[in-house]
């Protein structure tokens, strides 16, 4: 094997006669240490002379892959570099050859000068730029091994690793090896060395002294050392692997204090480790230990952020039974912080649910605690059954109000579906339009009045858009992660999610369709996170709801208590029947009195038994005070009897007047 890179110079006149040598050139490209002066370039270094002449005579620097007999007789490849020099005298100095050549294995720890270039200058700018844990680390050993030893570990104590480790036993504190390393090929090092694995080193130890005192540890296993190792951990392959080993524990240092230490183990065959290599491996350690604490608090703030919003994210889903509902979330990839995207779907009175989905801008903890207060108020304005486009505005402005402290926004789509009718009451705020697969039809996206996002602020209301779903179609909510990435844009994406949901796709399992619709995401090292919610939606049988228009006059209400009993007879529910038919005279009662014009009567058997009385007027009826009961006037006693039969009663508006609605836990 060869690594690391030695750089010999000679410089020669216009003809290639070489004038100069360093001592590295000499001693590696002649026996004799003066041999070089007055060779020809082309001696030492076969096809050199081209392009020594084409840079003197173009006055630009040439470069050639040529190879390179060394003292010893073995053969490199090189990487020649003539550089021209001007201003010289004539048959003086005319160029310099820069040569690089790798080093051969049983050199390569003998040059300080090579090591240090090699680890501090070479391999460490390359990879300090990772805030993975897991690739940093073995980035870190890629860099150790070969160009320092022949085979390491880097060991990071558990308890800085994870917040919740408990603290160190009576033994000693554990130990998690991140990542090894070995130049040999032998698959042993795995088995005996295994990734992952969380290890306690006995008092006494290098290991233990290199944690207490943050000094590096420099330790011999020649004669029995190895085996005694062997025999301690259990493992025969280790007598092997480290007989005769120079060893070199390097502390990993931060504000912390000691966060692990390196392990670097040099085999028979090379120079052991001495104090040159001491030093130099300490300058490795400490600018690599800024890396590891970076990673190490980056790794720690983004497993909190991402406990917090998956304890924020809803753990089931709720829908009317017609109604099918999946949803996938995926955390962005390791290289990006957690993100506030949510989902929810809500189940609402009514045979009726709310389908939303949304996205917090910015990631980490801050986007995943604005996230876990947009999810409550949307739970709240749900309840409260406001339209989704006022539901929307309140959304906005609660953002506005979170802004006055520190700037949020997020986008926002809010659909209520009505499994009675079948209509869908749509509205966005800011968000990618939903897509909507008919079966046997194309699928499509809806267009949607558009709004700004939530928190920015606009000059019009948020509108909303109402329309018909034939039964079994497709409605799926998504975030921006789905469908755009640094590699693609947009329109690809959202072609590719339209092709996914193309025809057919209506008849398939939900599960499929989500996972078709990731397929390729997992790829993309800078991942967003995602957040999807499909439903298929459909209405629930005819005979599980009935639809009444009264007039607004007195013999209207017992018209409606004859409705009401020979329904319930009907449907096998005389139980409820005495209950429901005093609240919908009362329901009833108070539309005419108070609303004026026709009214509406509606009983819906869907996971319980819900009566809706519906008028033309908006405004929303109230409780009376219940100071006393027998004082109470005749007309104040309606809600007070819907509220005391009833589960839950509530009212909710609609698009020419508003519901007042009743709900009972069906026998």
């Amino acid at each position: 094997m060869e690594s690391s890179t030695r750089i010999l110079i000679l410089g020669t006149d216009s003809s290639g006669r070489i004038l100069q040598s360093e001592r590295n050139a000499a001693a590696v490209l002649s026996a004799n240490p003066d041999g070089l002066l007055g060779a020809c370039l082309d001696e030492v270094i076969p096809g050199a002379r081209e392009p020594l002449l084409e840079a003197v005579k173009h006055g630009r620097e040439r470069t050639a892959m040529l190879a390179v007999e060394t003292s010893g007789g073995a053969t490199l490849d090189a990487v020649v570099t003539v550089h021209p020099m001007s201003g010289g005298e004539p048959g003086g100095l005319a160029a310099l050859a820069v040569i690089r050549v790798p080093v051969p294995l049983a050199d390569r720890f003998v040059d300080p000068a090579v090591i240090r270039r090699a680890l501090l200058d070479d391999g460490l700018p390359r990879i300090g730029s990772t805030l993975d844990l897991e690739l940093l680390a073995r980035g870190l050993m890629d860099v150790l091994v070969p160009h320092f030893c022949n085979s390491g570990a880097l060991m990071l104590l558990e308890s800085h690793l994870d917040a919740d480790e408990a603290p160190a036993g009576p033994d000693g504190p554990p130990l998690r090896r991140m990542a090894i390393g070995f130049d040999d090929g032998d698959p042993a090092w795995d088995a005996a060395f295994p990734t992952g694995e969380s290890v306690v080193y006995p008092a006494g130890t290098p290991y233990a002294r290199c944690l207490e005192t943050g000094e590096p540890e420099l330790t011999a296993l020649g004669g029995e050392g190895a085996a005694r190792l062997a025999e301690v951990w259990h493992r025969p392959p280790v007598a092997d692997l480290l007989k005769g080993s120079s060893m070199l524990l390097l502390p990993i240092m931060s504000q912390a204090g000691v966060l692990g230490f390196f392990v670097g183990v040099r085999n028979v065959a090379h120079r052991p480790f001495d104090r040159y290599d001491i030093e130099i491996g300490m300058e490795f350690a400490s600018r690599a230990s800024n890396y590891v604490e970076s990673a190490r608090q980056y790794s720690l703030e983004r497993a909190t952020a991402l406990t917090l919003q998956r304890s924020l994210l809803p753990t089931g889903l709720s829908a009317p039974s017609p109604i099918e509902v999946h949803h996938r979330y995926l955390p962005g990839s390791r290289l990006i912080e957690v993100g506030g995207d949510w989902y929810e779907s809500i189940a609402l009175p009514g045979a009726r649910v709310a389908l939303v989905v949304g996205d917090v801008a910015g990631h980490g903890v801050k986007a995943a605690v604005t996230m876990g207060r947009l999810r409550t108020s949307i739970h709240t304005l749900a309840e409260l059954e406001l339209p989704p486009a006022e539901a929307l505005e309140r959304l906005d402005s609660l953002m506005r109000t979170l802004g006055d402290r520190e700037p949020h926004f997020a986008t926002c789509a809010y659909v209520v579906y009505d499994a009675v009718s079948g209509r869908c009451e749509v509205a966005s705020a800011g968000h990618l339009p939903p897509l909507l697969a008919p079966p046997g039809a194309a699928s499509h996206f809806l267009a949607v009045p558009p709004a700004p996002p939530l928190g920015v602020g606009g000059d019009g209301p948020i509108v909303s858009r109402e329309f018909t779903v034939e039964d079994g179609t497709l409605l799926f909510l998504y975030t921006d992660g789905l469908v755009e990435n640094r590699a693609r844009d947009i329109d690809d994406g959202l072609a590719r999610l339209q092709r996914t949901f193309g025809p057919g796709a209506a008849s398939r399992p939900l599960g499929e369709l989500c996972q078709d619709a990731l397929d390729g995401v997992y790829d993309d090292q800078h991942r967003d996170d995602i957040a999807m919610l499909v439903a298929r939606l459909s209405r629930i049988p005819e005979d599980h709801h009935a639809t009444w228009e009264l007039p607004a006059e007195p013999a209207a209400v017992r018209r409606a208590r004859g409705l009401v009993r020979d329904r319930l007879a009907r449907w096998g529910l005389d139980e409820l029947a005495d209950s429901t038919v005093l609240m919908a005279s009362e329901l009833v009662t108070n539309a005419i009195n108070h609303a004026g014009g026709r009214v509406g009567l509606r009983l819906v058997r869907e996971g319980g038994l819900v009566c809706e009385v519906f008028d033309s007027s908006d405004g929303r009826p109230r409780v009376r005070p219940q100071d006393d009961e027998e004082d109470m006037p005749e007309s104040g006693r309606g809600l007070h009897v819907v509220g005391r039969l009833a589960q839950r009663w509530g009212v909710r508006r609609t698009t020419d007047g508003k519901s007042v609605w009743c709900e009972q836990e069906l026998p």
